[in-house]
């Protein structure tokens, strides 16, 4: 008895600082952003996966003490696949009470009946999809959309640009959407996949899987998932200063001529970030800048959080 009660301190000791550090990532990148302002009405899109169920956790819980006021309301997209659990999302809202909204549309069909059989359907689901929730947007009066992308899908996108498109371009904390219509915001931009998942575990959201439509994976974005999570595991806080570089974006030593005037350097133009240093042998850090070593977050047992299967 006395070391379940044992267990059940440590358990809630690690989700109360997970959820803290969770909270303190969000907070910041609203912070950073601007991302919420006096009066605002966010939807927070709802998929039924890990990240979106802790967005909306954790923005209800910053509602609760935020300088400022701010409404939420939760918007689910059924797009009628074959095997979708229509209940569980709005039982789980009602029972948290959560203002909400299902929106249903047959894109499922649509995308069935446009695209062959065999060839990819993601994009024009993804743009069926995106023009539905901008009019929820704006039938809903919101003035800010808040999706649940974190920090590792940042990275992902950054390097899926770099490899595949050949651009340095991320997805951002935020930005207009591209009918210039809404702010489309992204709280959990500073927040790690494994912690979100580890507070989805414990936290033992009703996860719906996201394979109900049969596509094919996204292999380019798996392959750059794979990647990284390799290099995390290798090299430890590699991660992190790839994420802390995009926020230290350097133009003078890069190679975009519309982004630095490079043509106007001339005898007598002043030093740019330190200038050419070319001829210097490089000094790095031995340890990643800015990387501290997480404590370990240990579940009953001694497993993991973050290995333990989502349910």
């Amino acid at each position: 008895m006395q070391e379940n009660q044992s267990v059940n301190k440590k358990e809630q000791y690690n989700l109360n600082k997970l959820q803290k550090r969770l909270r303190r990532n969000v907070g910041e990148a609203i912070a950073d952003f601007n991302m919420i302002e006096e009066g605002d009405r966010i939807m927070v899109c709802l998929s039924g996966g890990k990240d979106s169920y802790t967005m909306l956790e954790i923005l209800r819980n910053l509602q609760q003490s935020a300088p400022v006021n701010f409404s939420l309301i939760a918007v689910n997209l059924d797009q009628k696949q074959p095997g979708f659990p229509e209940h569980v999302l709005p039982q789980y809202l009602e029972s948290i009470g959560v203002e909400y909204k299902i929106v249903e549309e047959n894109t499922y069909g649509i995308v069935k009946d446009k695209i062959p059989e065999g060839k990819t359907t993601c994009s024009l689901c993804s743009r069926l999809r995106r023009g539905i929730l901008y009019r929820t947007a704006t039938e809903l009066g919101c003035t800010k959309i808040a999706l649940g992308h974190h920090r590792d899908d940042i990275l992902q996108t950054l390097f899926l640009n770099m490899f595949y498109g050949g651009k340095m371009k991320g997805m951002p904390p935020k930005l207009m959407s591209d009918d210039g219509k809404h702010i489309v915001i992204r709280p959990l931009a500073y927040c790690r996949e494994k912690d979100i998942e580890r507070f989805a575990i414990a936290r033992q959201y009703p996860i719906i899987p996201c394979n109900l439509c049969g596509s094919q994976p996204n292999l380019q974005r798996q392959v750059i998932a794979d990647m990284l999570r390799d290099w995390d595991k290798r090299y430890p806080g590699r991660i992190e200063t790839m994420f802390s570089a995009m926020r230290n974006v350097v133009p003078s030593h890069l190679a975009d001529a519309a982004l630095f005037d490079f043509k106007s350097i001339q005898h007598g133009s002043e030093v740019v970030d330190g200038g050419d240093l070319a001829f210097d042998r490089e000094s790095l850090p031995l340890q990643p800048a800015g990387w501290q070593p997480d404590e370990e977050d240990d579940a009953p047992g001694g497993q993991r959080l973050d290995i333990l299967e989502l349910k």
